[in-house]
């Protein structure tokens, strides 16, 4: 077996195949390494893939290549009571034409095929290889151990093995232990249903998708639902905060069965067969969490460098994983041409994402994940509002109050003007 590349990628996700897809395109001998049978094999994701300029750049068909099930042209939120709901739906055209804004994906597809277009564009995929260790030589990363397949050899490795990575550990860029605080647990539930009742149900034609968050559906644990139409089937589950399950006593399999129990529920998911159950851990903790993205011989990518925008308004991850594999790969062809793989050789890649959405995003909303440590968001603020509609639209017979009257009073016996007011500083400084 080839021992020798320019540049080794650990981890064929979306940033891992991005950043071999760039280099390869660019004449670069590239190692792409899967612990997979293939890549995407132990992603069970099924969810959201918002637009990504990077690839537009690279496929101009993007839309039309990529095996992506719906465009979303419906996006919504529900709030969620025991006994009420209260739901608002944005139904944009200009979200029904391409180049489309998002997608529902099944990421062992997606990886499959972007992966496939690495290949195809030069780079050399090594599946069912486990790296368990950074080979270093004059305090440079220089190469990695695979087990049992020995030792890979390059000048840059690329670590974009997920968000425990492993290798970006092993280089000493990122801690051993994580706070539970910064993480999230996500489970999902993929269920069979036929397009035309998916269609039918959801008010969509065509290839036309919705994606909808539940807030105040967790049973008092941090957290929110989705629902993601796929062509043929719905992707239902829970995001939870790591910290706050655990000391919940609950499991999350109880969790997001009694939330698929719910009657708002219920209704949207009648009629679907379970075809697959899977959980997954996400980074949350947003640009405090970011490790070092560069070092000698070695720079880090996607999720395994937090690149996760979860604000409970902005929902990405894939989009942001792209776009920092590109950039790498930009970085390691700049350093080729230089013959600089040091630290300062490779400071290429922190430029380019000071400069990219990706980090600038992140740290604007560097406030966010602090701020969805406050409870009130799961419980009480999803009885205000679902009490307050109620009150708008009840006919008693009694005299009518004003929108006004009707919010501070229910907001005073819920939340409190104190609280209220402290949540709605915190918001517009996270937010």
């Amino acid at each position: 077996m080839k021992t020798n590349f320019q540049a080794i990628v650990v981890g064929a996700g979306p940033a891992g195949a991005s950043a071999a897809l760039i280099m390869a395109r660019a004449g670069l001998d590239v190692a792409l390494v899967e612990r997979g049978t293939f890549p995407g094999e132990k992603n069970m994701f099924g969810g959201v893939l918002h637009r990504i300029p990077a690839l537009e750049e690279v496929f101009p068909d993007f839309w039309e290549r990529a095996p992506l099930e719906r465009h979303i042209i419906k996006k919504g939120v529900t709030f969620v009571t025991e006994g009420s709901s209260f739901s608002t739906v944005i139904e944009a055209g200009s979200f029904d034409r391409p180049p489309f804004n998002g997608y529902t994906i099944f990421r062992p597809r997606f990886d499959a095929w972007l992966a496939g277009e690495a290949v195809k564009a030069g780079a050399t995929l090594i599946a069912r290889s486990t790296v368990d260790d950074v080979v270093t030589r004059n305090g440079g990363v220089v190469g990695v151990s695979v087990l049992d397949r020995g030792v890979l050899n390059a000048p840059v490795v690329i670590a974009a093995d997920g968000v425990l990575s492993f290798t970006a550990m092993k280089a000493g860029l990122r801690r051993q232990t994580f706070d539970p605080a910064q993480m999230a647990v996500g489970v999902k539930a993929l269920l069979d249903l036929p397009k035309g009742v998916i269609d039918e149900r959801f008010g969509l034609v065509r290839n036309q998708g919705f994606a909808n968050e539940f807030v105040g559906c967790t049973s008092g644990v941090r957290g929110g639902a989705f629902l993601y139409t796929n062509y043929d089937s719905l992707s239902v589950g829970l995001v939870f905060h790591l910290a706050s399950l655990r000391t919940s006593s609950k499991t999350p399999y109880d969790l997001l069965n009694a939330f698929l129990e719910q009657p708002q529920v219920a209704k949207m998911v009648r009629g679907g067969r379970l075809q697959e159950y899977s959980a997954h851990l996400i980074p949350e903790g947003g640009y405090d969490m970011i490790p070092e993205l560069v070092g000698s011989g070695i720079l880090v990518a996607g999720d395994a460098a937090a690149l996760c925008n979860a604000t409970g308004v902005h929902l990405e991850g894939i989009n942001l994983a792209v776009r920092s594999g590109v950039l790498a790969g930009q970085a390691v062809i700049a350093a080729h041409q230089s013959g600089d793989f040091s630290r300062q050789g490779l400071a290429t890649y922190r430029r380019l994402m000071e400069e990219s959405h990706v980090l600038k995003d992140l740290r604007k909303c560097r406030l966010a994940p602090h701020m969805l440590h406050n409870d009130r968001i799961y419980n009480d603020y999803p009885e205000l509002v679902c009490g307050l509609m109620e009150d708008i639209y009840r006919i008693d017979g009694g005299p009518k109050e004003t929108l006004t009257q009707l919010f501070l009073k229910r907001a005073r016996k819920k939340i409190g003007v104190k609280n209220l007011v402290a949540d709605a500083f915190s918001a517009w400084r996270a937010l």
